[in-house]
């Protein structure tokens, strides 16, 4: 027997078709057509078809506004619609048809702003689906073959290509792999896993081919699981209530009560309709709209993206931060934090030869060396006969000499200065990058992910616009995590984490305040679904991330989120003040029409007037808040890139004056007094020059910007003691040119003139990075 629909379910499908994203549009075109059209008949003296043309502006509305009032009945409230559509029905059944048509065009005007806010983005995990892994390649005793994933079982033994997706978890089952686990953890760094070694399902294969011995299978292995638990946490989401559906909560009782009474009273259901029209909520259908959506232009023009006003009046409220680690507070990539050189070698000439090796590999601490290299403008060599062993390094020869860079193994004897690097490598939490050439140790770089320079600035803007609570979840070890955290002055930090870990955090801190999550991997995709506010770091983040975001930061710059979250301030009370003034100005308007002093078209047209009013108070949200960001003249911004550049040069200064100290301890003679001579020509050349042209230069520039030149003091200072410092080497220098060598009674205060120097520029560069530098875009 063929079952009948269910009144409800025909309910729900006459809703849905009535309330077509694609609706909006076209009736804003109708109303608008429909109340020019009646115009242009009533000066022609045709009010018989002016009132047709505005009859059939206020029904086209009538139809939509009903769907709308219904749909809204569905999920458990009524919102300003129901207003609309009394004062529509009303003005048709009292005849007061150009009342009818300014009420439709304002429906339909309030609500395509509102539509085309909420189709910014979208909210599906589509690429989290596309770097799943669909087959797997299994090898049985007839050879490889490639099966669909589905089949793999446990035990199956599989064989995973470079830069092939793990497809289901395993161990290892081949000497060893090397992996991109950046997918799951966020960490840029690749890793080895050893023989027997559990590796997860959505990684990559960094290295050479590998084989798996499969230990789950599709549906129980570990990227199947974030896929579900990201759907999951969407699914949970609860719908953002308007803010004029909060309003509207009592404004629409109160509406219907005086109309009632009026109507009660004097018995004229013209008065009736007449404080209906006055109450249509104008300034909740348009001036809290255009407030949101002038915000969201506001905030797209300084590359954050917003899905929709829901996310932008939350954003608003939020009060609790939760931050990943890589690529969110830090770049996102490693770079060289400090180089070593051998007694025979300098520091310049570890990178160049380092680099000239690895400018054709793919692996990421490959690439930062270069970088590094091509920063300070070294000249590059021409590799010849280059090999490389995945998780080992890169072998080749470079000017004549056999040079390798990579690891090390343990067992080797290493040199005093080598034994130094390893402990600094794990007081910093660095990789290390061993330089050999013809076979002897000659360096090593240290690399590490560093701390953003606008991170600092960035959380002391959202502490001040209202942020109480600062937290960092990541996967990354505990004590880089810890370190990062007491540099920032953080709340919490939650390390070591998976993206389940992530998501249960997020829930437990949104059971006490709205909640703001910012991740850029895919790892992070989960967790940003299951806050209230998800903000992806787009520019170098996961496709996958971007998609389960609320909003998107377009630009490489953790700092527009503080902006974002001032404009969502300001729009957020302008759409309160905008909403909460008309309101008061339509209940003025309600009391005149219930004693009968104003007829519904006046009415109407009066309520034009306060919709003017309060739509002009809500552009102010498209002006620029000058107290967000400190505005930078062209001079001043040209100068900050120039001496940000100035500081990528100026590294390998600071790593000489270091070594210089270095070869003072090790072995004080000839050799370490070269460089120390070496070190102070650097200084005189390159690096005194740079700090008078900023003291003369970029501080006067920063200084209206600042607050006036109070504001650069303790930075000038800075400037003082590294002038200072600097003359103490040359009289140092100038007594050891006297004497034929150094005095044993200098060493000690030169050896901390050199490290003090040092201490002292990596301070102010960094001070300077974070305070001056991150002001520009």
């Amino acid at each position: 027997m063929k079952h009948r629909p269910t009144f409800t379910a025909r309910l729900r499908r006459l809703t849905t078709a009535i309330v077509s994203p694609r609706l909006e549009p076209v009736l804003l075109a109708v109303t608008a057509g429909a109340l020019t059209a009646g115009g242009i008949a009533w000066l022609a003296d045709a009010g018989s078809l002016a009132d047709l043309f505005w009859g059939l502006g206020t029904l086209s509305a009538v139809i939509p506004a009903v769907g709308w009032v219904l749909s809204a009945l569905r999920h458990g409230h009524a919102g300003v619609d129901l207003i609309a559509v009394l004062a529509l029905g009303g003005t048709l059944a009292v005849h007061e048809y150009l009342a009818g048509a300014l009420i439709a065009l304002m429906l339909a005007t309030g609500r395509t702003l509102e539509a085309a806010a909420q189709r910014r983005a979208s909210h599906d995990l589509r690429a989290l689906l596309e770097h799943a892994p669909r087959s797997a390649r299994r090898r049985t005793e007839a050879g490889v073959a490639t099966v669909p994933l589905a089949e793999v079982a446990v035990g199956d033994l599989l064989v995973v290509g470079p830069g092939e997706v793990v497809p289901v978890d395993g161990r290892v089952d081949s000497r060893a792999a090397v992996l991109d686990e950046s997918v799951l953890t966020g960490e840029p760094l690749q890793v080895e896993r050893a023989r027997d070694e559990m590796v997860r399902s959505g990684v990559v294969n960094a290295g050479g081919a590998f084989e798996l011995r499969a230990a789950a299978t599709e549906h129980d292995s570990t990227y199947a699981g974030i896929v579900r638990l990201a759907q999951q946490a969407g699914a949970e989401s609860a719908p953002v209530v308007r803010l004029a559906d909060r309003y509207a909560a009592w404004f629409l009782p109160l509406s219907l009560a005086v109309a009632g009474l009026a109507w009660l009273i004097s018995g004229s259901a013209v008065r009736a309709v007449a404080v209906l029209v006055v109450a249509t909520p104008c300034p909740l259908l348009l001036a809290a709209p255009v407030a949101i959506v002038s915000g969201l232009s506001r905030a797209s023009r300084l590359g954050v993206v917003i899905r929709d006003g829901g996310a932008l009046e939350n954003l608003g409220r939020a009060r609790t931060l939760l931050l990943d680690k890589t690529g969110t507070l830090t770049q996102g990539r490693p770079r060289v934090l400090d180089v070593t050189a051998a007694p025979d070698f300098t520091p310049a000439e570890v990178v160049r030869l380092a680099a000239s090796l690895d400018q054709y590999s793919p692996h990421v601490l490959a690439q930062a060396i270069v970088d590094t290299a091509r920063e300070r403008k070294l000249e590059l060599s021409v590799p010849s006969d280059v090999t490389e062993e995945p998780g080992r390094g890169a072998t080749g020869t470079v000017d004549a000499h056999q040079v390798s860079i990579g690891r090390l193994d343990p067992t080797d004897n290493r040199p005093p200065w080598a034994k130094a690097v390893d402990n600094r490598a794990l007081l910093d939490g660095a990789a290390v990058a061993w330089l050999t050439v013809d076979g002897h140790l000659a360096g090593a770089l240290l690399l590490r992910d560093p701390l953003r320079s606008d991170a600092p600035r960035t959380l002391r803007h959202l502490r001040a616009a209202g942020i109480e609570r600062l937290l960092m979840l990541t996967g990354d070890r505990s004590a880089p995590a810890h370190e990062v955290a007491a540099v920032l002055g953080l709340d919490d930090v939650r390390a070591e984490l998976g993206p389940t870990d992530k998501v249960a955090a997020v829930r437990a801190e949104r059971e006490h305040a709205v909640t703001v999550m910012v991740g850029d991997g895919v790892n992070d995709a989960p967790a940003l679904a299951a806050a209230d506010i998800g903000v992806a770091m787009g520019a170098r983040g996961s496709t996958a991330s971007s998609e389960a975001a609320d909003i998107v930061l377009t630009t490489d710059r953790v700092d527009r989120l503080a902006d974002a979250l001032t404009i969502a301030q300001r729009a957020r009370h302008i759409a309160v003040q905008s909403a909460l003034g008309g309101m008061l100005m339509s209940l003025a308007a309600m009391a005149a029409a219930a004693a009968g002093l104003l007829p519904p078209a006046p009415g109407a047209l009066l309520q034009e007037g306060i919709d003017v009013a309060v739509i002009l108070n809500a552009l102010r949200a498209l002006r620029v808040d000058q107290t967000a960001r400190p505005a930078l003249s062209p001079t001043a911004e040209a100068l900050i890139h120039r001496f940000a550049s100035e500081h990528d040069d100026l590294q390998d200064v600071l790593e000489a004056v270091r070594d210089a100290a270095d070869r003072l301890s090790d072995t004080p003679g000839s050799k370490s007094l070269a460089a120390v001579e070496a070190t102070h020509r650097l200084l005189t050349e390159r690096l005194l020059p740079h700090e008078y042209a900023e003291e003369h230069q970029l501080y006067p520039a920063l200084a209206p910007t600042l607050g006036g030149p109070e504001a650069t003091a303790t930075m000038s200072r800075a400037h003082t003691e590294i002038e200072r410092l600097s003359r103490r080497i040359a009289t140092h220098l100038q007594l050891a040119s006297a004497d034929g060598g150094l005095a044993p009674e200098q060493l000690d205060d030169l050896r901390s003139c050199l490290y003090g120097l040092n201490t002292v520029l990596r301070l102010h560069f960094t001070q300077e990075e974070e305070s001056y530098f991150s002001l520009a875009p």
